[in-house]
């Protein structure tokens, strides 16, 4: 794994550092930002493994590699572009060592001053839906999303992103709410940084509102609506995956990808002759998840039931069960 450098037209270098952020070898990249006001990291991992130490050695090659006189310790500002671990584990140690600045989106904010509590709740939540969603296995799954978590611990906020304020005079923040509820696109010139909003061939994850606000799938299409608004990009870069130098005709793909789930999942409901919970659709949706996965694809296909259920296109078909039990599995039928 290499650092990558990209140089805008107005001379803003922009040095792309990867790391293996999660133990199946995920790979997640942060950024320095070096000509645009003082020296900034966005982003710095998962603090998982040895994620933090292969982001120092990413900037260490900006000095050994691309002969730019530079070190880990003239970095001000730490810019977190979401509330999601393997973008914002490793901050704290970076912050510590660096005595940078940090930043982040107010609706993210509480995620990293106070981890703890937003654990807590997100796990509470998270049962909340497992519930109704009718899956039987659902500690197992409570487990499996803590458990990559808790070397994780709160780190002070200094700074709010603000996308009505050039940073510098030479970022822009675009706050796309969807994957998660305080991510942000960052644009320097004609480059922008997609962040976890954008991938070059993923569609980034969804899970719904009902578990996190500003989540879900009406979010995440209203944003990626906004994005294609802004003139000018010449060239996307992911925080995963691959440069994209259509980032326009990538939004297109991405929206197209989520009206043919959309559809598919309507035809799950549609021709079952019976009430389905989220867990019996996610099955038929996605048959050979284990693992983790398991909880992905509920969250996935949550996200487009939800996004069904608030446009009309289908309805709980066990109201007088849940009219008088406290959190029943709910069952949908299609219209």
């Amino acid at each position: 794994m290499q650092t990558a450098r990209f140089i805008t037209r107005s001379g803003v270098h922009i040095y792309r550092i990867p790391m293996v952020v999660f133990p199946n070898g995920f790979i997640a990249y942060a950024f320095v930002i070096l000509n645009a006001g003082p020296p900034t990291l966005i982003d710095a991992g998962s603090g998982y493994g040895d994620s933090t130490a292969q982001l120092l050695a990413g900037i260490e090659a900006i000095r050994t590699e691309y002969g730019q006189p530079f070190d880990v310790t003239d970095i001000k500002r730490i810019i977190v572009s979401h509330g999601h671990i393997d973008h914002y584990g490793g901050v704290a140690f970076m912050a510590e060592k660096t005595g940078a600045l940090v930043g982040v989106h107010e609706l993210d904010r509480r995620v990293l001053t106070n981890y703890e509590e937003r654990l807590t709740m997100a796990t509470k939540d998270l049962k909340v839906y497992l519930e109704r969603a009718g899956v039987p296995n659902g500690d197992e799954m409570i487990e499996m999303y803590g458990f990559a978590k808790r070397h994780v611990k709160s780190v002070g906020v200094d700074f709010s992103l603000d996308e009505d304020v050039l940073f510098d005079g030479a970022m822009q923040f675009h706050h796309m709410p969807g994957h998660c509820s305080g991510q942000v696109c960052i644009q320097i010139g004609e480059v922008m940084l997609t962040t976890d909003h954008i991938l070059s061939h993923t569609t980034p994850h969804q899970a719904p509102e009902s578990i996190t606000h500003y989540t879900g799938l009406g979010h995440y299409r209203d944003s990626l609506r906004k994005f294609s608004k802004i003139d000018g990009i010449e060239l996307a870069i992911g925080s995963h995956e691959e440069v994209m130098p259509d980032v326009y005709g990538r939004v297109k793909a991405i929206l197209n990808s989520h009206d043919r789930k959309l559809n598919r999942i309507f035809d799950i409901i549609k021709q079952a002759g019976q009430p389905l919970t989220i867990h019996q659709i996610t099955q038929l949706m996605y048959p050979n998840k284990t693992g983790y996965e398991t909880l992905l694809a509920l969250e996935e296909a949550g996200a487009h039931i939800e996004y069904l259920y608030q446009h009309g296109m289908i309805s709980v078909a066990n109201l007088d069960q849940v009219e008088v039990e406290d959190n029943p599995a709910l069952q949908y039928i299609a219209h």
